[in-house]
């Protein structure tokens, strides 16, 4: 495996690891323009139609906040470390419930022992292929809530037991739900406290789905899972528009190349991905087209 580094010019790797504090405000802005118009849909056509389709996109801007809080901790959103710091707890962990600091920790021994047993993250993705009888278990799983009531059910026993965590794990929890109670309290100070419940629906539902369908993407039944070079244990897959709205905005489908360069910001990461193309470095490497066709890919008949 050659070291991407020496593959691409110097100019070239600057040009891809180059922060853009216009794009990455621009991305943020975006993310919240949509929570916020998904919201006055729901309130202005108080339909069930209405609800689920809020609900379906919900879960993915949850996941986008999610991606806020994953850039923000390897630091590669802003050029600022304070806004950095800001914008992946305030403005994306807190709203769902995730430990910016204790979620890297993870994410970053992910990163040095992808492609060897030692991968914490290999129970989210080793056993693909897996049936598809297994695989419909799990999407009923995740979207008739079972799963993210057991991550309510968690963070309640967490509330209750406050003075049992750890300082900064306290923290975050109180952070987490106050902004969540703000958010309450505002949706019942104007008259519509149904606004919050598709939220917390949107994240006990969509959201878990669309987390799954990501771990997978992203590493489940790859040419070889214990190989160390990322062309081999990561999977990038190619989407439309449609599917970066519902499940992987801003680039988060090019997971290939974060594994490469992790220093590479998301909104450069397709860059990164189309000069490997043209130098030849991903020749034989194959790119699925579309989740439908992935799902297909990592499932078994049975």
């Amino acid at each position: 495996m050659s070291n991407i580094r020496d593959i691409l010019t110097p100019e070239e790797l600057a040009r891809v690891t180059r922060k853009s504090d216009l794009r990455a405000t621009g991305i943020v802005l975006y993310d919240w323009a949509v929570i916020t118009a998904l919201f006055t849909l729901a309130a202005l056509f108080p339909n069930p139609v209405v609800y689920l389709l809020v609900i379906i996109v919900m879960g993915g801007r949850q996941m986008a906040l999610g991606v806020l809080m994953h850039e923000t901790g390897h630091k590669t959103l802003f050029s600022s470390p304070r806004v950095n710091e800001f914008v992946g707890t305030w403005l994306s962990g807190y709203w769902v419930f995730s430990d910016k600091d204790a979620y890297m920790k993870g994410h970053l021994e992910h990163h040095r022992q992808a492609g060897t047993t030692d991968d914490p993250d290999l129970k989210n993705y080793q056993a693909y292929p897996v049936s598809t009888t297994s695989f419909r278990r799990k999407v009923i799983r995740d979207l008739t809530g079972q799963l993210g009531w057991r991550r309510i059910k968690s963070i309640g026993r967490s509330l209750l037991n406050l003075d049992k965590l750890r300082p900064a794990t306290r923290k975050t929890l109180l952070r987490s739900g106050g902004v969540n109670a703000a958010l309450l309290a505002f949706f019942i100070a104007i008259g519509q406290p149904v606004l919050y419940a598709l939220w917390i629906i949107a994240f006990m539902t969509t959201h878990m789905l669309i987390t799954r369908i990501r771990q997978v993407a992203e590493h489940a039944a790859v040419p070889d899972l214990y190989d160390l070079d990322p062309r081999m244990n990561t999977r990038t897959i190619h989407i439309n528009w449609l599917e970066k709205l519902l499940v992987a905005d801003h680039d988060l489908n090019y997971h290939l190349e974060h594994h490469m360069l992790a220093s590479v910001p998301i909104y450069r990461l397709r860059e990164l991905h189309e000069l490997l193309v043209k130098k030849g470095y991903y020749d034989g490497v194959q790119f699925p087209r579309g989740y439908f066709n992935l799902v297909r890919q990592v499932t078994v008949a049975g």
